[in-house]
Parts: structure tokens; C-alpha cells; sequence
């Protein structure tokens, strides 16, 4: 496997954290509103299911928060406004929805032969590269009858598409269909963002304001995780609703790697392409890392073509009028 991880490691917390809808919420500027603050009408938790797969997404509202960690390399801590709210898959995507939208393809088959590192149908998926998460996207779009986000020069038919498996500069480039309503990955500023759930601390433990420590109720690691993936959900869930954020397996982001701006610049909605990175990024960690790389903050990045035994992902997708 070709794979070359750029890890760091947030050691201590960081400070900064608020969660600030955006609009009034009254419904006076025109937004439907439900009066806190959210222009969809939306509220925290509420829910979303995939007709295909039965995948839950969860809600999560637009709001400003301080991304990084001074103790991480390329993470200089600043301030990240979100405007838009947007739905999460409230787990990593698993064996069972990948079937349901792949059938029994090759990574399928990668998954359940030679060593076993955890499979069942409420099993993480894994061996999955990010040129692969795009597909899995546009696919359960089309059949759950959504917009296709993702437009890739060169690609027609997504039924018939395969998942490039070596650099490919066209896929790289992949964009993202204005007002589509389809599946993608989160970008890493809304993962860190969902991640956090409004902590500040190292970790988003499901603990009054999180905690600059992490135990065994909270996340699949090196010293717990007997060498394996385990099923999602098992482990306490963060306050708003997501499983798996820390360790279980890596799993992508849109972005592509790129330091943060120099001197804690603030940031609207940011997102890094592959014009300015030079691999895509990978959050939350993975069962065969020590607990330091599963914080809010760590950051680890690959070529989009690898297909780990420890690679996942988790999905999102914008409010229905985005």
C-alpha cells in the first residue's frame, strides 16, 4: 500500500468556542426560521434517512468557532464562521449501506478476505480511498433521488464509473454542483466543527464542556481496539449526536491538505482544493494510533488513491433549499 501519513498531534486544549446561528430566526428577513437562530427552520438534532441505505444524518446548525491547535503543526488556531448548517451521517458509512449502494464490489471483498479487520454489516467500511468516498456519494445521490454533487471532467455515466486507482487529476479537480442536494464529504472546518459539538478541549468527550483526556467509553484506539475496527455506535455519542468522531478508522474530508493561515487569520466557510494541497485530508483517527492523533485537532492527510485498511469516511449533506 502506498501511504504516507502526515500526522499531528494536539497534546493540549484550545480556547475560543462558540456556536453562532446565523439569521434572526424570527422569520422577519425572509428565512422560515424556528427561533434559534437557524435560517432553515432547522434545529439541533433534528433528522434526516437515507431511503437506500437507512443511514440517519443529524443537523448541524451554522456557527463560529476557534479550528487548531497551537500544539499541531500547520493548525494555528483561528477563528472558522460556518453559514450554512448542514446534515452528518451520525456514523462512519458501514459495510452494510456500502453493499446496499456498491453491491458486493471489489473493496467489499478486499474487506472480507485476508486479515480481518473488523467486518459485519455494522462494521465501519474501510480500504475505501477518497476517489472512491466520491463515488459512493454520487451513487447513493442517484438512487435516493438527489442531485449528484460532485462533477468530475471525463464522467458521464456515474453508473458505470469506476474509482480511478492510481493519481488522477481529473477526479482530483472534482467540484462541487452548485444548489445540488446530494451527498459529499464534509469539508475538514465542518468535520472539526461537529467534531468539537461545542467543546474546547482536546477531546469532545460527552462530558460538561469535553475534556483534555479520553477513556474507553468514548473512542476505538491503539490500546482498546484489539488491533481491529469495531461496529459504529457502540461507543457514547458527542452532544450532538455523532459517533466515532474519535479513532474506529480515519476518514476523509473534501479538502485537500494546506497550512492554516498564518497568524490565526479568520475564515468563512473555508475549503482547500487540490490546486492549492497536495493530498486530500483525513480526520478523528484511527483503532491503530495512539489516542493523542484521535484529538478534535489532529490532522493526517494521504494520496487520494490509497485504499487503507484503516481509510473511511462519513457523509454530509446541505439543507434541502442549498
Amino acid at each position: 500500500m502506498k501511504s504516507k501519513f502526515i500526522l499531528f498531534i494536539a497534546i493540549i486544549a484550545i480556547i475560543g468556542f462558540s456556536t453562532t446561528a446565523c439569521g434572526d430566526g424570527d422569520g422577519s428577513d425572509g428565512d422560515p426560521g424556528n427561533g434559534n437562530g437557524d435560517p432553515n427552520g432547522l434545529s439541533l438534532g433534528d433528522t434526516i434517512t437515507s431511503t437506500t441505505t437507512g443511514m440517519v444524518l443529524t443537523w448541524i446548525p451554522a456557527g463560529t468557532f476557534t479550528m487548531g491547535s497551537s500544539d499541531i503543526s500547520d493548525a494555528t488556531p483561528h477563528q472558522v464562521t460556518l453559514t450554512q448548517g448542514f446534515y452528518m451521517g451520525k456514523t462512519e458509512v458501514t459495510q452494510e449501506q456500502w453493499r446496499s449502494v456498491m453491491g458486493n464490489d471489489a473493496r467489499l471483498a478486499q474487506v472480507n478476505s485476508g486479515t480481518n479487520y473488523g467486518r459485519g454489516d455494522n462494521f465501519p467500511m474501510y480500504y475505501v480511498s477518497w476517489y472512491d468516498a466520491i463515488l459512493f456519494c454520487n451513487l447513493l445521490s442517484i438512487k435516493d433521488n438527489l442531485t449528484p454533487a460532485y462533477q468530475v471532467s471525463g464522467v458521464a455515466d456515474w453508473a458505470a464509473a469506476i474509482a480511478p486507482t492510481s493519481d488522477d487529476t481529473e477526479w482530483n479537480n472534482a467540484v462541487i454542483v452548485a444548489d445540488s442536494d446530494g451527498y459529499r464529504l464534509p469539508t475538514e472546518a465542518q468535520w472539526e466543527y461537529a467534531c468539537r459539538a461545542g467543546t474546547t478541549t482536546v477531546y469532545n468527550v460527552p462530558l460538561p464542556g469535553g475534556s483534555d483526556t479520553i477513556d474507553d467509553s468514548t473512542g476505538w484506539y491503539l490500546v482498546n481496539s484489539d488491533s481491529k475496527s469495531h461496529e459504529v455506535g457502540f461507543k457514547a455519542a458527542n452532544a450532538w449526536g455523532l459517533y466515532d468522531m474519535h479513532g474506529n478508522v480515519w476518514e476523509w474530508c473534501r479538502d485537500w491538505y494546506l497550512p492554516y493561515p498564518a497568524g490565526g487569520l479568520p475564515r468563512i466557510d473555508p475549503f482547500v482544493g487540490a490546486a492549492s494541497g497536495p493530498v486530500p485530508v483525513l480526520r478523528g483517527g484511527g483503532w491503530p494510533y495512539p489516542v493523542e492523533a484521535l484529538s478534535s485537532a489532529s490532522r493526517s492527510s494521504t494520496s487520494p488513491y490509497d485504499r487503507g485498511y484503516f481509510f473511511g469516511f462519513r457523509v454530509v449533506r446541505p439543507a434541502a433549499s442549498h
